[in-house]
């Protein structure tokens, strides 16, 4: 069965779609740490981070950091923060976390409902610079 990070890159399912090139796609988490928090992941469905190819992960990281760049202009923080847990969903995903604070990225601490006007405003603004 497709992960839901597939069933987004089919656009089976819908997402908020910041920046995507022809190998990844970086999408707003649905169920965010902190306002801005967003996935990045490869559109080819592997499970785990250490099973991609050494270009495929160059490749992912590269993708990332500029994500993560881009997403520090536009999210008043400190850092951006970067976590690959993989438990939770069968594909490779990176999470950047906008942090002011150690706290905002405690995975075990409850999620906040994402501001849509937040998401809209990141998705018209995000890729003029790209």
């Amino acid at each position: 069965m497709p992960s839901v990070f597939s069933r987004i890159v089919s656009g089976e399912l819908p997402a908020y779609i910041l920046l995507q090139d022809e190998m990844h796609m970086a999408i707003l988490d649905i169920n965010p740490l902190v306002q801005g928090h967003v996935l990045v992941f490869p559109k080819k469905e592997v499970d785990y981070l250490f099973d991609l190819s050494d270009e495929e992960y160059h490749a992912l990281m590269s993708f990332t950091k500029h994500v993560a760049a881009r997403l520090k202009e536009l999210v008043p923080c400190k850092r951006i923060g970067v976590s690959v847990i993989g438990l939770e969903v069968p594909h490779v995903h990176v999470h950047l976390i906008p942090m002011n604070t150690i706290g905002d990225m405690n995975f075990s601490r409850d999620k906040c409902a994402l501001d849509e006007t937040l998401a809209k405003g990141l998705m018209a603004t995000f890729s003029l610079s790209v």
